[in-house]
């Protein structure tokens, strides 16, 4: 992987940070493919509805995210962002994403899932 701004899956998925950061899941959403996968501390989700439900979940929750770096080639980037949210305020975070056909295909999410898990469990199901 390289820095170079040009580069299809760096560009993605600085856009993805940026709507994360921004609480935007609607263009979010035109980021990711039908079948996106994920994977976190809290578990492994296929497909979109599962996707867009994690993501609400995680906007809900934020003040504010910096971003740190991100670089990346053609296929695949790496985003690290520092995360202050209700439950947890300094966090730090980084995404491996996984990009084809100009949609983002598979996110892994990698964090203290802890703490997160905790606040989760005292929240009400919807």
């Amino acid at each position: 992987m390289n820095t170079n701004e040009n580069n299809n899956a760096l560009v993605i998925a600085k856009a993805y940070f940026e709507a994360m950061a921004n609480k935007d899941i609607e263009k979010l959403m035109t980021l990711v493919s039908d079948k996106v996968t994920t994977t976190s501390p809290l578990g492994n989700l296929e497909g979109r509805e599962s996707f867009q439900n994690f993501a609400e979940g995680f906007a809900r929750m934020i003040n504010k995210l910096t971003l740190i770096t991100a670089f990346g080639d053609n296929k695949e980037a790496v985003i690290v962002y520092h995360s202050n949210t209700i439950p947890v305020p300094d966090a730090t975070v980084a995404e491996y994403i996984v990009v084809e056909d100009n949609k983002i295909s598979s996110v892994q999410v990698i964090y203290d899932g802890t703490p997160f898990a905790a606040y989760a469990a005292t929240q009400s199901k919807h």
